[in-house]
């Protein structure tokens, strides 16, 4: 399991030129399900996400959770994070999982979430999306599980 965050002042998910889902300060994730994941997998990779001090503190260091803050979440499935590009121009998607059990782990990985963040909001799977943001700093990170 393959997550790229980036800290964001703000983050949103527009379907058809609708705006579908949208977060203040906190987190973007997107999140990439591979064949060999789990719930193990899931419950891991939230845990460290929620909990990873890349929020700056008082004195400007990177020292607070978006628990900490009190972060909004915004989560959107992202198989392409699970392409392997070593070999040739066209990336092979062989390690991804198949969309039933990636959308399951994903919609774990909401469920999960929320147990711990307020504001959890997230693409619609296996739809084409627009996703904006305004990424804070910047900082972004892959995190992996």
């Amino acid at each position: 399991m393959k997550a790229l965050i980036q800290r964001v002042d703000e983050a949103s998910v527009s379907i058809n030129g609708e705006l579908y889902s949208k977060i203040d300060k906190g987190l973007l994730v997107l999140l990439g399900v591979e064949k060999s994941d789990t719930l193990d997998n899931v419950y891991k990779l939230a845990d460290k996400i929620i909990n990873l001090r890349i929020f700056e503190d008082e004195h400007e260091k990177m020292n607070l959770s978006l628990k900490d803050i009190g972060g909004e979440l915004l989560v959107v499935s992202q198989f392409t994070l699970c392409g392997n590009t070593k070999k040739g121009t066209r990336p092979s998607f062989d390690n991804a999982a198949q969309p039933k059990i990636a959308n399951n782990l994903y919609e774990e990985f909401l469920n999960y979430s929320s147990k711990f963040v307020n504001t959890v909001k997230h693409g619609k799977f296996g739809a084409m999306m627009k996703v904006s943001l305004v990424n804070d700093g910047p900082v972004t990170f892959m995190v992996e599980k």
